[in-house]
């Protein structure tokens, strides 16, 4: 198999990573590797490519998203060829499932419906339409088909979605915000009581909470505690400079000192010109 020549054929397209892959697999002239490797393996690697995907376009790497998407394309490759290997399915069907998806969620471009509505009504259309097709899969609750193994914020985010979409749901921002005091009061007597188990249990209701809250102001919690931790890493690392040019480690500083850095390197930022 790894004498295919469209294995070399670099304008095969997506034609010559499947012949690849199918090279890649082969149980008697493949990759050991890869041989070995099964949809529980496989999966990590997959979540792993796709955050490093949105991180690229975070960071508006655009030299670097090109390869990313495709290390994130040959994750659907390895899945599909696995599939076919066990009788599930191939690229082929895979394809054609999204293709009937794609076409079926928007008849205002595909059908008969008009594409004369605002992305509001065109928004309610489209969870209508999700809606049927959870009925057609036996999902009646109105939280069933929402990921179980999903980072936990983003489920948090789903779930909650799904909730307020049936009316399960505080009526503005101000409620939230309330919970939020009451949440963390909570949490402060859990650890005055030195509970672990129910400092766990409160800190997770406070999380929670918080991602209701970032609902309710239209903020994406993911993109906002990826924004935040950027900013710490570029904080973090002009204490070390400023450390460095005073012949320091962090090792070798205090944190009065790295806190006093530290609020200097954010009175600098406020500083710059937006």
């Amino acid at each position: 198999m790894p004498d295919n020549p469209i294995i070399h054929d670099t304008d095969a397209g997506i034609e010559r990573l499947l012949a690849i892959m199918r090279a890649l697999r082969d149980p008697e002239t493949g990759c050991p590797w890869d041989i070995e490797q099964d949809f529980n393996t496989i999966a990590p690697y997959t979540i792993e490519e796709a955050y490093e995907v949105a991180d690229a376009i975070a960071r508006g790497a655009w030299g670097e998203l090109q390869g990313e998407l495709g290390d994130l394309l040959l994750q659907t490759v390895y899945h599909t060829q696995m599939g076919e290997e066990a009788g599930h399915f191939d690229f082929q069907s895979v394809v054609c499932e999204i293709s009937n998806k794609m076409v079926a969620r928007h008849p205002h471009v595909f059908g008969a419906a008009s594409n004369k509505k605002s992305a509001e009504q065109q928004t309610r259309d489209w969870e209508a339409i999700k809606a049927s097709e959870r009925s057609e899969k036996a999902q009646v609750g109105a939280l069933d088909g929402v990921a179980s193994n999903l980072p936990a914020l983003l489920r948090a985010s789903k779930l909650q979605k799904r909730a307020a979409r049936v009316g399960f749901d505080w009526p503005d921002a101000s409620h939230v915000l309330d919970k939020i005091v009451e949440e963390a009061g909570e949490l402060v007597e859990a650890r005055e009581l030195h509970d672990a188990d129910n400092m766990e249990e409160e800190f997770g209701d406070l999380l929670f909470v918080m991602t209701n809250l970032a609902r309710h102001l239209g903020i994406e919690p993911e993109a906002a505690l990826r924004r935040a931790n950027a900013k710490f890493i570029r904080r973090f690392e002009a204490v070390e400079a400023r450390l460095a040019a005073l012949g320091k480690t962090p090792q070798e500083s205090d944190l009065e000192e790295m806190d006093a850095l530290w609020d200097a390197v954010k009175m600098d930022e406020r500083k710059r010109p937006t």
